[in-house]
Order: C-alpha cells, then structure tokens, then sequence
C-alpha cells in the first residue's frame, strides 16, 4: 500500500493542474462542437477517445489553412 505523503500545497498545486486541464479540454469540445455545426453534440464529444478528438482537430484544422488559402469563408 501506497502511503499520500503530498503537503497540501503539493496536493493544491496538483488540483488546480488538474483543474486547467478539465477547463481545457471542456473548451476544446465545445470548439470542436461549434465547427461541426450540430453535427457533434457536447455529450457526444464527451465520448470520444483522444485518438478520436485528435482525427477530429487535425480536420478542423486541415479545412481552416483550406478555408484560408482559397479565400473561401469558413465560420
């Protein structure tokens, strides 16, 4: 058995860690979602692996340079 041996600064320092990652990945869901125009709920987003959301991202990303390079809108 593994004995906590953390001062509450570490283990507080470790939370808000914890918390900024949470907030993160919340916002990059909820971006995700946005480009995906309805195509991808908050709750489905939620269910995908990271390998998923990575595919994902890099498509979104992908089209955005397209958008940029032929002037075409993308909002």
């Amino acid at each position: 058995m593994r004995i906590l041996t953390w001062s509450l600064e570490q283990i507080m320092e470790e939370v808000k860690v914890l918390e900024n990652s949470v907030k993160q990945l919340k916002f990059d869901l909820s971006r995700m979602c946005w480009y995906m125009r309805g195509g991808l709920t908050y709750s489905e987003a939620f269910d995908l692996s990271y390998e998923d959301r990575e595919v994902i991202s890099q498509l979104i990303e992908e089209n955005l340079e397209t958008a940029k390079k032929t002037g075409q809108p993308f909002f």
